[in-house]
């Protein structure tokens, strides 16, 4: 019998979402930055940016959340690699070969410090 998603889950789904909203043009953030803040783990994050709806994928700016090094995940399909090294440049980041972000500290988001924050149903 499949489970239903917990409400854990989707209080998670809804903070990473509004975060990942507020990242300004011109300036990224990486997945571990976003769970520090709200006190989770890296893969809850890229958990739920892969799994956006196409809807939510066309209105988010996903496209700014990279990994811990300011590189475009290399787990990533290679056709949304490439659209997400597109949609950055077409903001003002410049990236190497390798898909990392050129003068990083410049560019980088910071979501805040980390919350105490208790995702469990029982909050």
């Amino acid at each position: 019998m499949a489970r239903g998603k917990s409400i854990a889950f989707a209080r998670i789904r809804a903070e990473v979402i509004r975060l990942v909203a507020l990242i300004p043009p011109g300036k990224f953030t990486t997945y571990g930055s976003i769970a520090i803040h709200m006190n989770v783990i890296a893969r809850h994050v890229a958990t739920v940016l892969s799994r956006l709806t196409e809807e939510e994928s066309s209105m988010l700016p996903w496209h700014r959340v990279v990994s811990a090094d300011a590189r475009i995940s290399p787990n990533m399909d290679a056709a949304l690699s490439r659209k997400q090294c597109r949609l950055l440049k077409a903001e003002g980041l410049r990236l190497d070969k390798d898909g990392c972000i050129q003068d990083a500290d410049a560019h980088f988001h910071h979501v805040g410090v980390r919350r105490d924050i208790r995702w469990s149903e029982g909050s």
